[in-house]
């Protein structure tokens, strides 16, 4: 597998409803598939899916746009303990989605019964039906016994797609960001806008439940703000641009959501910003101070067991 910079996320695609109301806007099919083929013209061409995205649209988009040219990331969410053939039952339907008969990523989205999930995962990859495998949000003990179960079997783990950004970087100071670099396993980051907290404040905001649930939090931010304008402005980006940029200088993949050719075209050049030391120190310093919450990855593990499985 080629060097991945970046990756598109596809969470805010296909449902009118989903759209409107969390993100305030509607994007047309058309404008999508528009977005796309800008994708493709600057390189990006891996897109991270999962089967309720979109409320369940955005796997069927990308399947009838067609993935002959893409590289497609997709994942499993335990709904509860394993059952037998869960796994399997879960992919097929994925990659009838897709119309294709393999995944190149597949992810295990919850810390549940992670041997007998894996265990599953594992022949599906002997099957060929899946490419690479990882993890997703996943501590730290998590990730090391998941990379010891697929060892076993003599597969590598890839990666761990778990939440960072400026404001979330609980898993450069727990050692895990550490752990992956030392045994070359791939980090990509979802929630890199922190849902729109990363944005540029001057801007006309929407009323979005996303807005609602985040606003208090965003007051806390201005100093931060300020800053992130700062680099914007040195460098001729936009502040999600910093964002973006901010992950991809620590050797980070961003998932951004992209429905726009703009956007792309956007995350296309942020990626290759190349930040100073002292303006990474900098923001790494304000953001800390700022204490700001977000909604991290413990949201997704309210019925996960506490106890490695």
């Amino acid at each position: 597998m080629k060097d991945i910079k970046a990756v598109i996320g596809t969470n805010s695609w296909g449902s009118k409803a989903y759209g409107r109301i969390l993100r305030g806007s509607y994007v047309e099919d058309d404008v999508i598939r528009d977005a796309m083929k800008e994708a493709a013209a600057h390189g990006l061409t891996v897109y991270d899916l999962a089967r309720d995205y979109g409320l369940g649209k955005a796997q069927k988009m990308i399947g009838e746009f067609g993935t002959e040219h893409i590289i497609l990331s997709a994942k499993y969410t335990p709904a509860g303990h394993y059952k037998a053939g869960c796994v399997r039952k879960s992919l097929e339907k994925d990659l009838a989605d897709f119309k294709r008969d393999y995944v190149d990523f597949y992810w295990l989205h919850l810390p549940t019964d992670i041997e007998q999930h894996l265990s599953e995962i594992i022949a599906l990859y002997k099957e060929g039906k899946i490419r690479h495998i990882g993890v997703s949000n996943f501590n730290l003990a998590e990730c090391r016994l998941s990379k010891q179960i697929l060892e076993r079997a003599g597969i590598p783990l890839y990666g761990v797609q778990n939440h960072y950004s400026i404001i979330a970087r609980e898993w450069e100071k727990n050692g895990l960001l550490d752990w992956c670099r030392e045994n070359g396993i791939a980090f990509w980051a979802w929630a890199v806008l922190e849902e729109g907290m990363l944005t540029d404040p001057r801007g006309k905001k929407k009323l979005t439940v996303m807005n609602l649930i985040l606003s208090r939090q965003k007051k806390k931010l201005y100093p931060l703000y300020r800053v992130l304008i700062a680099v914007a402005k040195r460098h001729n980006i936009t502040v999600p641009q910093v964002a973006e940029a901010f992950c991809a200088n620590k050797g980070i993949i961003p998932i951004c959501g992209c429905r726009k050719p703009k956007q792309v075209r956007e995350l296309a050049k942020a990626i290759e910003v190349i930040l100073t030391r002292k303006e990474m120190q900098r923001l790494e310093e304000v953001a800390d101070q700022s204490q700001a919450k977000v909604l991290g990855y413990d949201m997704f593990r309210a019925f996960v067991p506490k106890k490695v499985k």
